[in-house]
């Protein structure tokens, strides 16, 4: 339970960070779980990352599982609602000056720079899964052939995730 408040400061700034999604915020997620507060290992965090992405719903509801292991069933609504809130609320504020906001001309040239932000928290984000997650030749050969049906041949991901599955089952026993 003393863990509380730095949970709440953890995950409010996290929040903030979300800028084109969750895994935006996943090498800050890794550096202030792992690396500053030892929460979670690394590979127990790809792991909560991996169930994350597979789970409906958002899939930074994953976070709620750090909470739980590091303060119990409190730590998890609290991790929740401190991920949640603060960037549920930025959104509220600034979707409603946004829309008064209209004719500004600096609108047009905020939203074009905010893409490439994205883009760059996305792959920053990605670097740092794939430093945990690719461990070998298999891990290679996973990753290359996931991205390549999804990027080349627009294949739905559900069966690509249980083939990986099975092929990981055998592969990494």
């Amino acid at each position: 339970m003393n863990q509380l408040l730095p949970l709440i400061g953890v995950f409010s700034y996290l929040s903030l960070l979300t800028v084109g999604g969750g895994m935006a915020a996943f090498p800050e997620l890794k550096y202030l779980t792992v690396d500053v507060h030892h929460w979670v290992n690394f590979p127990q965090l790809i792991h909560l990352y991996s169930i994350g992405q597979m789970a409906p719903g958002p899939n930074m509801m994953m976070i709620a599982a750090i909470g739980q292991w590091v303060a119990g069933p409190v730590g998890a609504i609290v991790v929740t609602a401190a991920f949640f809130l603060p960037t549920g609320l930025l959104t509220l504020l600034v979707g409603r000056l946004w829309v008064r906001l209209a004719d500004w001309p600096w609108k047009a040239s905020i939203q074009r720079g905010l893409g490439p932000v994205s883009i760059g928290l996305l792959l920053a984000g990605v670097m740092s899964i794939a430093k945990g997650a690719i461990t070998g030749w298999e891990s290679i050969a996973i990753a290359a052939v996931v991205f390549g049906a999804i990027l080349l041949a627009r294949v739905n991901p559900i069966p690509l995730i249980a083939l990986a599955a099975v092929v990981g089952a055998y592969a990494f026993r």
